[in-house]
């Protein structure tokens, strides 16, 4: 039994919020969706089954998250890797994507959810594109939880685009060579304004980061379970906050 499965079988689920200690939430929380294809084939069911299962537990987790108090979710829903994926597959996940981005606007809007994405949006099909800046549009007064799809997103050519950016900005004599620090990067990085994440969650029991939030990672917590993402439930959520409600974070300095 692995060590995320033990923690799963242990929560309370009599409590409507396991057994986490809610003063210790993590601010920020970045879950690596990853199974949804396994997931299916178990089932017998075509790989597109999958993805579609795996929306409705977004939107499953989206609801828990901003219910509980978490500030900020984001959620890599494609990588600037998947385009390699057959094309049926990539048109139902681009078909799948519109589809949510505007179904689930009364619930963003009910919940009082702030929407972003970060990636290069420009490659996605125009329509996608629409869809996006129209819910940003429609949430850009809501306050409460931030809600953040990685999508045709890299962490490497995140970093690529940030260098890039400085550049320019030394090049037309707004800052200084000298002047580079580590609030300079950050702020020339797609999550500018957010916090890093303090927890990273991994579905499907894959024991890799796969080029997401490089930077921003450094000092997450790693929460992997075995369990596909179709099949994360509120549930797991809370073994994942129970986990790291027991952690003691140091950042690199000593027990006090």
């Amino acid at each position: 039994m692995t060590r995320s499965q033990t923690i799963q079988k242990t929560s309370n689920m009599d409590s409507p919020l396991g057994e986490f200690d809610p003063s210790r939430l993590p601010a920020h929380i970045a879950i690596i969706m990853d199974g949804n294809g396994r997931w299916a084939k178990l089932k017998g069911l075509p790989r597109v089954e999958g993805h579609a299962q795996g929306m409705q537990t977004v939107r499953t987790i989206v609801e828990e998250c901003s219910r509980i108090g978490i500030h900020q979710l984001t959620l890599f829903c494609f990588s600037s890797e998947n385009w390699k994926r057959p094309q049926p597959e990539l048109d139902f996940l681009m078909q799948l994507l519109e589809c949510y981005l505007v179904q689930e606007r009364p619930l963003l809007l009910e919940k009082n959810i702030r929407f972003s994405t970060i990636g290069r949006k420009e490659m996605l099909p125009s329509s996608v594109q629409h869809e996006i800046d129209e819910t940003i549009r429609v949430c850009r007064d809501n306050t409460g939880m931030g809600l953040c799809l990685a999508i045709n997103y890299g962490g490497r050519q995140e970093i690529v685009d940030a260098v890039q950016k400085i550049a320019s900005l030394i090049k037309d004599g707004s800052i200084s060579v000298n002047s580079i620090d580590e609030s300079v990067i950050s702020s020339s990085l797609n999550t500018n304004g957010m916090p890093d994440p303090d927890l990273l969650i991994r579905t499907a029991g894959e024991m890799r980061v796969s080029n997401f939030l490089l930077w921003q990672i450094s000092y997450a917590e790693i929460w992997v379970t075995e369990k596909p993402w179709p099949d994360f439930d509120i549930a797991t959520l809370h073994a994942s906050l129970s986990d790291y409600s027991k952690r003691e974070r140091r950042f690199g300095g000593l027990k006090s």
